[in-house]
């Protein structure tokens, strides 16, 4: 254990800057949402329609979780957000541990480190306590958000156990995968496996009988049942399946060499298929497999919106305020829906287009651009190989996203023709993520350092401004930076090319920029 306190301190030192957003935005997403609902359920009858109208919504509750939940307005915030936090912790303590032993590792910093008088465990326990810290500080925050809203202290405390309950057990399960496998995309990979299977089977068991909830941490975390029954003998599940997944980490620690994995990676072909003699093959190949997984889960999210788009009608005429969240209002509440569900799905495309295109960024400080550069490839050959595949994927994942939504709200209004309909409906937020995708090309042509910062910032402010700009009354002015403001609101309105084709324009118009810094700043830098 020699050297812990110290490589803590460096980890936080390390996390100083991107860990603030990771728990800024657990908990923004409780008081955002304990706001909200306050607002809307107002009075006991307003909660009771809404407990009519959603408990016999089948696809409402695998969304959310248990109905037990809406016996109390506090109950009826931790259904409607728990699983999304317990998301983002989860996928925060991934980042958190992957990044500070095996990313280590295989950066060779792990290597400098060892080489000082620091144990073999050192690495390992430093990166779980900075995630039991990270998850302590969580649990707070969402405590404080949920009291600040006017919700009960004991249950709001609970609430914040319970997200810390969850980012403890996914923190365990990390450092169990970063031992088994030897490079840390192949854990993560794990670990957005595990974390869907969660809520699957969340969301099974919350839809039948509940068995299948308590074999889920996310299940878990909501069978406390805060601002309802308050019960917090179910945190035992993850303190105990954290402490033996740790027990378990460290033997397999101990086991194996270290740089390496239990589990060695297939040996690649004698030679290379002719798929990677162009630069746009490589980059594909690197990146196929992330395009196959976000794909996959924009379809499944696409479907799970689209299938309550038939009952969204009857639930805003039993919560009328509801309309107020939705663009246009009352007037066409389908359409309205859809539109605001096509924003979401389109900004989460986004977030893929950004991931495809700091992976350029990714190689080039890895070092492994460099020995491409250094064949007859040039540097625009190899941004545009990219820039391809990250333009091309969001329109995959984009049309992926649309076609889940058309044909689940389809078999809903048994309409086939809603399949193409939303599918193109999808398809015509692409200059708008399209540009965000630029953005993140030009930081890394001109600000590569800033690169990772500049682009989600860009993300974080369209998202806050397509989804919370009327909450928040964000001022006409500050909205206009957003390529959202300007798309059409489809289904809703009229498609218009003008503003898509204006987008498109701003898009190529910054990668070209983006290229020009490449051209004439250093590899590596």
């Amino acid at each position: 254990m020699t050297g812990v306190a110290g490589l803590l301190r460096f980890m936080l030192r390390r996390e100083r800057f991107a860990l603030p957003w990771w728990l800024a935005g657990a908990a923004v997403l409780v008081l955002i949402q304990s706001a909200q609902s306050q607002k809307l359920y107002d009075t006991p009858e307003d909660l009771a329609r809404l407990r009519e109208t959603i408990g016999g919504n089948t696809a409402v509750i695998a969304m959310s979780g248990p109905t037990r939940l809406l016996d109390s307005i506090g109950g009826e915030v931790v259904f409607e957000i728990f699983a999304f936090v317990a998301i983002v912790v989860a996928l925060m303590n991934m980042f958190l541990i992957g990044r500070h032993t095996r990313a280590d590792e295989a950066s060779g910093r792990a290597e400098l480190v060892r080489a000082a008088r620091v144990g073999r465990r050192a690495p390992l326990t430093s990166a779980l306590a900075l995630a039991g810290l990270a998850d302590l500080a969580t649990g707070l925050l969402v405590a404080a958000a949920a009291v600040g809203t006017g919700l009960p202290a004991p249950g709001s405390i609970l609430l914040g156990a319970a997200t810390a309950g969850v980012g403890v057990f996914f923190a365990a399960l990390t450092a169990v995968a970063v031992q088994i496998f030897e490079n840390a995309r192949a854990a993560y990979g794990t670990i957005a496996i595990a974390l869907g299977a969660a809520y699957v089977l969340r969301a099974a068991g919350d839809t039948g009988d509940g068995a299948l909830s308590w074999t889920s941490p996310i299940g878990w975390g909501q069978r406390t049942h805060p601002y309802v029954d308050d019960r917090w003998w179910p945190l035992l599940l993850p303190a105990a399946a954290a402490a033996i997944l740790t027990v378990v980490a460290v033997a397999l620690l101990d086991r194996r060499d270290f740089g390496a994995g239990l589990v060695r990676p297939r040996p690649g072909r004698a030679t290379a298929s002719t798929a990677l003699r162009s630069p746009f093959g490589l980059a594909w190949r690197l990146q196929r497999g992330a395009l196959t997984g976000w794909a996959i889960g924009l379809f499944l999210l696409g479907a799970a919106y689209g299938s309550i788009g038939d009952s969204i009608e009857q639930y805003v005429a039993d919560n009328p305020d509801v309309a107020e969240f939705l663009p246009g209002g009352a007037a066409d509440i389908v359409n309205a829906y859809l539109a605001l569900t096509a924003t979401t799905l389109a900004l989460i495309a986004a977030a893929y287009g950004v991931v495809a295109a700091l992976r350029a960024r990714g190689e080039e400080t890895s070092g492994r651009a460099e020995p491409v550069l250094a064949t007859a490839t040039s540097r625009a050959a190899w941004l545009g190989s990219h820039l391809t595949v990250a333009a091309a994927g969001s329109a995959v994942v984009l049309a992926a996203a649309g076609l889940g939504q058309g044909i689940a709200y389809g078999l809903t209004v048994s309409d086939a023709g809603q399949v193409p309909r939303l599918t193109g409906v999808a398809l015509g937020y692409l200059p708008a993520v399209w540009l965000l995708v630029a953005v993140a090309v030009v930081s890394v042509g001109w600000l590569p350092r800033a690169a990772t910062v500049i682009a989600w910032i860009g993300v974080g402010y369209c998202a806050v401004v397509a989804l919370f700009g009327d909450s928040f009354d964000i001022p006409e002015w500050l909205r206009r930076g957003s390529p959202f403001t300007h798309t059409p609101k489809l289904p809703l309105d009229t498609l218009t090319a003008a503003p898509l084709l204006t987008l498109a324009g701003l898009a190529i118009a910054l990668a070209v920029a983006g290229y020009t810094g490449l051209r004439r700043r250093d590899l590596g830098y």
